[in-house]
């Protein structure tokens, strides 16, 4: 794979390797501050097809411009960086030494200092952002964007004018032409290459834009703005929005969506053949404006094969950081189930009634066998039983596991002829406003997370809510007794629902653990609180997050919790540490939601960046990055086999994902709104779908995992023909009277439940 990648047009592997590593270096010192930012010229890079310049001022310049980055690094004892740098320009300690003490004799002597601290390096730099900005050959060494100083916690002025992002490199009267000049280029060529030359409209718009604006170039950027942002996608209008009402340098200051365009390359997937029309094109026009822009700004992964159509490539857009890189999915996931306990089923009462009549009992008692026997078998593509340290099983859980299975010999068998029932939870005079629901494993109760900072919890069955008994009557209880359990209950506290008071803002995440005694929730406050359904307290209140938590959920098999929120972070949390364990960084926008894989080694989370992030619970790494939704995802859903990951967003779709490939295999259309839940029957034979149109719609995901062609996943480029068959997946609609549907959960025997808060 050859990438176009900081100012290199072809990379050898080991040269991009380094050029990384020093822009990794570079990048991470600079701060989440608009403050980043310069008004002071660089040097551009030499033209693609420019011959080799004689020996003049501008080579002299070069060398300040590199003894200006090396004093930069080696004050900050970036000392591996420097030496990167060294032999990316070919030069050794002693000649860089030699320059340095010329630099220092000559920057004693005269040149304006921009702080005290600078000395020699700032009367250095100040002379070079004297000399005209005209294009000229620079070091072979990417220049690294973005620092700033590390000691001092602020910018430093003189430095950046060597490291700016959006100097002025070109006449802004010119920057129309620039851009009209490669449309009617990429308009011209062939159908095949239109389509994929065509992804780099759009960020190039945005940053030729910006530096109008950030170059002060306040009606040029206006004119520019009006004539091309017309032309670029739908599914970038609400990205357009915020950039139209930054017309003047003073607006980036701070900005968030400015940092991440700043901070992020726009990754591109494009064929060999498209690039290389792309690469001559701008050969022939000596276009350097725009060339400065990509090897900046942009990211090419180059696949070898034919280029893709305009409905892939559509298919994989929207997101703010652009395709997800190849790179990015290549790892091995575990996605395989652990291996079950091995439990012994007694068999009911009724069973045993139910052996005299006729043959059904011999029919009843394979399907206990052939659950015992599956939990023996080990999935090949499962993670190592200890990969991950989980809690032991209680005898609670035991007995819990041996319920679930009784319940499972009688789970209805779903399918297009045979749709479950759905049984709809209103709430009704919900004037705090609704804003999470959750129902336990075994559908015995169901909780709700209000506006108002209240978490209410319903018995659904005619078993009441019940607190534990204060210490002194604890204290007389026979504790060797049979019924221990329940004598420890206070009957005189028995009611259906319980209300419980802690958080300081609107409610957002609440979840069950799986054994039914804890509960968590988060809140705009910036927790997440775990309460006891013992005694319907507060136990812990987890600080992490500086900002709204959106969303938080228990693993399957407890202890564990997720929490995602406005700070764009995910953090793994245990019961009982105060502190996260993990904290998953890299999304460029809110977490919205998050889901644990059945197998608990993995975590899934969906943001407002318009991605869905894989990330792996032991090393805390991403190896998944999932792209194709056209807005913010709010619903996440992993199939009972671990296999497939089902997604929603506001752009009222529904992505069907291969876990192990990364790629998306299905793409369901119907919903009018957001899709604000998902999830799927316990076989996974049925999959539903909750939305803000009022609407559960169930649909035929086996038809839609077995209609996938495995042959398509051994393609180099990694892309698939996604059928458009969502009519005939969508085995039913369901409407409510005016609820938008925000929870759904299958019962243990695929009853499906879903809850929504009436809108009068």
């Amino acid at each position: 794979m050859a990438a176009v990648q900081d100012g290199s047009i072809e990379p050898e592997p080991d040269k991009e390797i380094k050029t990384e590593i020093l822009n990794d270096v570079a990048g991470n010192l600079a701060p989440a501050a608009a403050g980043m930012l310069s008004s002071s010229p660089v040097p551009a890079p030499v033209p693609m097809a420019a011959p080799k310049p004689t020996p003049s001022a501008a080579e002299a310049k070069d060398q300040q411009t590199l003894l200006a980055v090396l004093q930069f690094l080696k004050k900050n004892k970036l000392v591996e960086s420097a030496e990167i740098l060294l032999r990316e320009a070919g030069l050794s300690e002693e000649a860089a030494e030699s320059l340095v003490s010329e630099a220092g004799g000559a920057g004693a002597g005269g040149g304006q200092s921009g702080d005290a601290e600078g000395g020699d390096a700032s009367s250095l730099l100040s002379r070079v952002s004297s000399t005209p900005a005209a294009p000229s050959p620079v070091v072979a060494a990417p220049i690294p964007a973005k620092v700033t100083s590390v000691a001092t916690g602020g910018e430093q002025p003189d430095v950046s004018v060597v490291l700016s992002a959006y100097s002025q490199q070109g006449d802004p009267a010119l920057y129309q032409v620039y851009y009209n000049g490669l449309k009617k280029f990429i308009e011209s060529v062939l159908d095949c290459h239109r389509a994929e030359l065509s992804q780099v409209f759009y960020p190039l718009f945005v940053h030729m834009y910006l530096e109008l604006v950030y170059n002060n170039h306040e009606n040029e950027a206006k004119a520019f703005f009006e004539k091309f942002s017309g032309d670029q996608e739908c599914y970038y209008e609400d990205d357009l929005r915020v950039l139209s009402g930054l017309s003047k340098r003073e607006h980036m200051k701070g900005n968030e969506t400015l940092l991440d365009f700043r901070t992020s390359k726009f990754v591109l997937r494009i064929s060999r053949d498209s690039y290389q029309l792309l690469k001559r094109h701008l050969q022939e026009r000596q276009n350097n404006q725009i060339w400065n822009i990509i090897q900046e700004h942009l990211y090419i992964d180059i696949f070898d094969g034919m280029p893709r159509s305009k409905s892939q490539i559509d298919s994989m857009s929207g997101s703010l950081a652009g395709e997800a890189k190849r790179e990015a999915n290549k790892a091995k996931v575990f996605y395989g189930l652990l291996k079950e306990p091995e439990i012994e089923v007694p068999l009911d009462d009724e069973d045993e009634e139910a052996e005299n009549e006729e043959g059904k009992p011999k029919k009843k008692k394979p399907k206990k066998d052939s659950m015992g026997s599956k939990s023996k078998k080990q999935d090949p593509n499962a993670p190592a039983q200890n990969r991950i340290p989980l809690p032991e099983l209680k005898d609670s859980d035991k007995l819990d596991k041996i319920m679930n299975m009784k319940e499972a010999t009688k789970r209805v068998r779903l399918g297009p002829e045979n749709l479950p029932s759905i049984c709809f939870y209103t709430f009704l005079n919900a004037y705090q406003g609704l804003t999470a629901v959750d129902f336990t494993d075994d559908s015995s109760l169901i909780a709700g997370g209000f506006a108002d900072s209240t978490v209410r919890v319903w018995s659904v069955t005619p078993k009441k809510l019940r607190s534990v008994k204060s210490a002194a009557d604890l204290s007389l209880i026979d504790k060797e007794s049979d019924d221990v359990l329940e004598r420890i209950m206070d009957e005189k506290t028995a009611s259906e629902s319980k209300i419980l008071h802690g958080h300081s803002g609107p409610v957002y995440g609440i979840g069950f653990s799986p054994d039914r005694n804890y509960l968590l929730s988060s809140s705009e406050d910036g927790t997440v609180r775990l309460w006891s359904l013992q005694t319907f307290t507060c136990l812990v209140g987890y600080k992490g997050h500086n900002y709204p938590v959106w969303d938080t959920q228990f693993s399957p098999y407890g202890y564990y919790f997720i929490s995602g929120g406005h700070d764009r972070v995910a953090r793994l949390w245990a019961t009982d540490h105060y502190q996260p364990l993990r904290m998953f960084s890299g999304h460029l926008a809110d977490v919205t939601c998050t889901r644990f894989h059945p197998n608990s080694n993995y975590v899934a989370t969906g943001s407002a960046d318009r991605t869905i992030r894989l990330w792996d619970v032991l090393n805390g790494n991403c190896v998944r990055i999932l792209t194709g939704h056209k807005g913010p995802i709010h619903s996440l859903a992993f199939s009972p086999n671990g296999k497939f990951l089902a997604s929603g967003a506001t752009d009222g779709r529904v992505l069907l994902w291969d876990i192990g490939h990364g790629l998306m295999i299905g793409e369901l259309k119907g919903h009018t709104d957001t899709v604000y839940a998902l999830k799927f029957s316990r076989d996974g034979e049925i999959l539903a779908s909750g939305s803000m149109d009022n609407t559960v719609r169930l649909w035929d995901s086996l038809k839609a995992f077995d209609d996938i062609e495995t042959d398509d996943f051994t393609a180099a480029t990694g892309h698939i023909h996604l059928p458009d068959n969502s009519q005939e997946l969508l085995l039913g609609t369901y409407m409510t009277k005016s609820s938008p549907v925000i929870h759904l959960h299958f019962t243990r025997r695929n009853l499906l439940l879903a809850a929504g808060g009436y809108n009068p």
